[in-house]
């Protein structure tokens, strides 16, 4: 084949890839940078006597996020977000190691089994979990038949709402550790235990370093909307453990402050962005030290 042909044929390719580009860029385009782009001049209007938001120019409604209950729900929403990222690592790390070097001919119905009910509406589940832990739901009704106790309180407590978060969640971070565990080369671990002997030295010193991105990945993928949630404290909690979520669908609902919520968004989104910038940064000076 000429040379000719061949660069007419690469650019038929390059053509072909730009339009089946073209309609998700102009759906991008259309329904979420506008989106943004109407959230962000918003945040500058007020609202009417009526209730009914119009732009404007005011910088009032970012000097009102910076009031202290917005701040305190701000730092309860970042703490429920930690501590979801932290126990679903301690869940999905275990669960994937298992499954990737153990699962044998079972990984992809072990997988299957983990994925599938997460197929279900979030909001469903989130609805299932209120009737288990409700003071006349499942868990309270086994407690008291069995006379361990009268029941317990699970519901309106920071534990519901993180435990919640948890359940939505955790399978962002199981498949993405399940990926990297399933890529990684196990004669590293056997050559490890060779050299380390102690099989947790083992692991913190060649299968934990070896499935970070993985891990990092997961780490994102369950923070970013953790941290925005606003369902599980909604159903799972009470006035004592809402979250910056709540707050936002608040003003945009009950509240009729379509301006302050847009606020309240554009700041967690930019608080967020620092955040995470600073994450990666900080993961990728010590992917490189490594």
């Amino acid at each position: 084949m000429s040379e000719v042909a061949v660069k007419r044929r690469s650019a038929q390719r390059t053509s072909l890839w730009g339009w089946l580009l073209a309609l998700p860029t102009a759906w991008m385009v259309a329904f979420f940078v506008s989106s943004m782009a109407i959230i962000v001049l918003l945040s500058f209007g007020r609202t009417t006597n009526d209730g009914y938001p119009v732009f404007a120019t005011s910088t009032a409604n970012y000097r009102a996020i910076w009031n202290e209950v917005y701040l305190e729900l701000f730092l309860r929403s970042l703490t429920y977000a930690v501590a979801t990222v932290v126990i679903s690592v301690l869940i999905a790390y275990p669960v994937a190691y298992t499954i990737a070097l153990h699962g044998g001919r079972y990984k992809n119905a072990l997988i299957a089994a983990i994925v599938v009910p997460f197929f279900a509406s979030y909001l469903v589940r989130m609805y299932a979990w209120k009737a288990l832990l409700s003071d006349d739901g499942l868990v309270n009704s086994g407690l008291r038949h069995s006379g361990l106790t009268d029941g317990v309180t699970f519901l309106n407590t920071p534990y519901a709402v993180v435990g919640g978060l948890v359940y939505g969640f955790v399978v962002f971070t199981i498949l993405p550790v399940y990926a990297s565990l399933e890529r990684l080369d196990t004669s590293l671990i056997e050559a490890g235990k060779d050299l380390y002997h102690s099989p947790m030295r083992t692991f913190f010193t060649v299968t934990l370093p070896a499935t970070r991105a993985g891990l990092y990945g997961g780490v994102l993928l369950v923070f970013l909307p953790a941290l925005g949630d606003f369902v599980s404290a909604q159903l799972l909690g009470g006035a004592n453990t809402y979250m910056m979520g709540n707050l936002v669908q608040q003003q945009f609902a009950e509240g009729q402050n379509w301006p302050l919520g847009s606020a309240l968004t554009v700041g967690m989104m930019a608080a967020l962005t620092v955040l995470m910038v600073a994450y990666l940064r900080a993961t990728s000076t010590q992917r490189r030290e490594s």
